[in-house]
């Protein structure tokens, strides 16, 4: 049976892509589902769930970060495969911390994309060319500052919300987006404030880039 692929990046020409290589080069794997953003990928995974998951780290409304954090407390068992834009070790690191097990680069050579999909798939990690020195350097026990350094714990609906806000929605349009009342948001985006001991729009978006939680 092939291997059941979706596919989630808010550029449609990276979607397709990656869509081609797969169908011109590995009859063994299949494409059954895009996602445009963090929230649609949720969603597609509830109502049809794939074998692998290849995630766009930078997505809008919600990245790819949290949304992995979402789909494997949703369903242990998946497997993902971040996608990014940067080789930098802090992404490799979030994204390994929140339950992928691979990650590739948008540069990545077409069999590199086909080999992470086959090993993520049989349940071991794979890390293209670029990254896997950041094994080597972080994770085997060297210098990992960002790991080690403390950091304040945000839950996920404030990262999410702290992740619009970084964006640009008013408050209105993240209580929209999330269903709640304006008050709610009010409450959230105050805890974001008070929990980073940040009182400032500009520096709650240094933050939010800093951390990786959006990519203006």
């Amino acid at each position: 049976m092939a291997i059941q692929v979706i596919i989630a990046d808010d550029h449609a020409v990276v979607r397709d892509g990656i869509k081609a290589i797969i169908e011109h080069k590995d009859k063994d794997i299949k494409v059954t589902g895009e996602a445009s953003d963090g929230k649609e990928l949720l969603e597609l995974a509830k109502a049809k769930p794939a074998d692998v998951y290849i995630v766009d780290i930078s997505m809008p409304v919600l990245n790819g970060v949290e949304a992995t954090r979402r789909l494997l407390k949703a369903e242990p068992k998946s497997r993902v495969i971040m996608l990014s834009m940067h080789d930098d070790s802090m992404s490799v690191e979030k994204s390994l911390k929140a339950g992928a097990r691979g990650f590739i680069v948008k540069a990545s050579n077409s069999d590199e994309i086909l080999q992470a999909i086959h090993e993520v798939c049989a349940g071991r990690f794979y890390l293209c060319a670029k990254v896997s020195k950041y094994v080597v350097q972080g994770f085997l026990g060297q210098t990992s500052s960002t790991i080690e350094t403390s950091r304040v714990e945000l839950t996920p609906k404030e990262r999410e919300i702290l992740q619009l806000i970084a964006e640009g929605y008013s408050s209105k349009e993240i209580a929209q987006e999330f269903g709640l009342s304006l008050n709610t948001v009010h409450v959230h985006r105050n805890n974001i404030m008070r929990k980073l001991d940040i009182h400032k729009q500009a520096d709650l978006i240094r933050y939010a880039l800093k951390e990786g939680i959006t990519h203006l």
